[in-house]
């Protein structure tokens, strides 16, 4: 048995391509163990060991082989990225991941009650359980379908932002779902439209949505990403302070299967801002250019991006013209511009309707409409934030 302990400990300090889940917390003690057990060491110095195991698992699986194949297929390793990216791969390579995959299968098999019992203590000890688990399926079918459910952390989130010039993921993101959203039915099907083109790789636009405040902008884009997340879409918010890093962002995504919105939300700059120039040469003409992976997606309510005054119109530069054009020439260089006009009196209610249902509020439909108007009126204006913010206080009786 001791012999047993120690093949398997050596033959998980062998692994290569997935050197990272030998790595990992509890696989790394679990080697621990066996290096222990095998070494002969008793109940004094091996049931530490042990619980520490156990103490790991249990906060992501109770069961052994479920923790060990979730490690096999969210690695993100050289290469699951060399397939993704149908680079050519040795059979040198391919014959060490076979033999990977039967050690991991071997590791996810590995029997509580048989350690236990080599431990040789009889008073309890907690457990794992081993499942019915394919290791080298799990990983083949991962890979089968990596086009639409990625790799590393993008396979376990869909929403992202920039932190420090690093991809992080968003745990809990804020949005609302496509059947959540009333109204500018033909601004939300141009928006599912181009994305849907982005996501079978058939040639998107790069897009901005400009209009008044509250009309629903960013919601949209948010609710249009989650939609299309089952079929290989991520987004990565971008802030406006961040957008020289694009280029480097693209260059990093270029290579991956999935496909990625970067999204700029309430774009504006004033007329000297370095970061215009750095999104115009993103946009194009940069040396970068773009990655047919990814579509940037702004929202703005300034229809040309850039503040203006009456100084710039009649400063002291020679070629003034030059400049207002530089300066609208942004807003030109997305391919794709949809407008959200704040709604009419007769879409706004119409939205206030839906939401009333949506949130199992019974009222008067007459009263329901007046009380939503006026509501409005102190809002400085209908809009379908406006209808929400409305239909929430009623629903908490305010």
């Amino acid at each position: 048995m001791n012999n047993q302990f120690r093949h398997l400990k050596l033959q998980i300090d062998s692994l290569a391509v997935f050197r990272s889940v030998k790595n990992d917390v509890a696989v790394s003690r679990l080697c621990d163990l066996l290096e222990a057990l095998a070494d002969g060491k008793g109940p004094e110095e091996t049931i530490s060991i042990y619980s520490s195991v156990v103490e790991c698992l249990y906060p992501v699986s109770s069961d052994l082989g479920d923790y060990v194949s979730k490690l096999v297929t969210e690695d993100e390793n050289f290469y699951i990225k060399a397939v993704a990216a149908g680079i050519t791969v040795a059979d040198e390579i391919r014959r060490a991941v076979d033999n990977e995959l039967s050690v991991l299968q071997t590791l996810a098999m590995l029997d509580a009650g048989t350690i236990k019992e080599a431990i040789g203590y009889d008073d309890f000890l907690p457990a794992w359980t081993n499942g019915t688990v394919d290791i080298a399926y799990d990983f083949h079918l991962k890979l089968n379908n990596i086009m639409q459910t990625g790799y590393g952390i993008f396979a376990k989130y869909d929403f992202f932002r920039l932190e420090n010039g690093v991809i992080v993921p968003v745990s809990h993101p804020d949005y609302q779902s496509l059947d959540q959203l009333f109204g500018y039915e033909r601004e939300r099907n141009l928006i599912m439209k181009n994305t849907e083109a982005l996501v079978k790789g058939t040639g998107a636009n790069n897009m901005l949505l400009y209009g008044d405040a509250g009309t629903g902008k960013s919601s949209t884009i948010k609710a249009v990403a989650a939609h299309f997340a089952p079929q290989g879409l991520r987004i990565i918010e971008v802030k406006k302070t961040q957008l020289y890093q694009i280029p480097g962002i693209m260059e990093e995504l270029s290579l991956n299967p999935l496909k990625f919105v970067i999204f700029i939300d309430d774009l504006s700059f004033s007329g000297n801002d370095d970061n215009f120039s750095a999104l115009k040469a993103t946009l194009e003409g940069s040396i970068s250019g773009t990655s047919s992976n990814v579509a940037i997606y702004a929202t703005s309510n300034r229809r040309h991006l850039v503040k203006e005054s009456f100084a710039d119109r009649s400063g002291d530069e020679l070629h003034t013209n030059d400049t207002l054009q530089e300066t609208m020439s942004l807003a030109a260089r997305f391919g794709l511009t949809i407008t959200f006009q704040k709604p009419g009196k007769d879409e706004y209610l119409n939205i206030v309707k839906s939401l009333a249902v949506e949130y199992g509020i019974e009222m008067d439909e007459e009263e329901l409409f007046k009380k939503a108007e006026a509501h409005a009126i102190r809002k400085h204006g209908r809009s379908p934030r406006t209808a929400k913010q409305f239909i929430e206080l009623l629903k908490i009786g305010i």
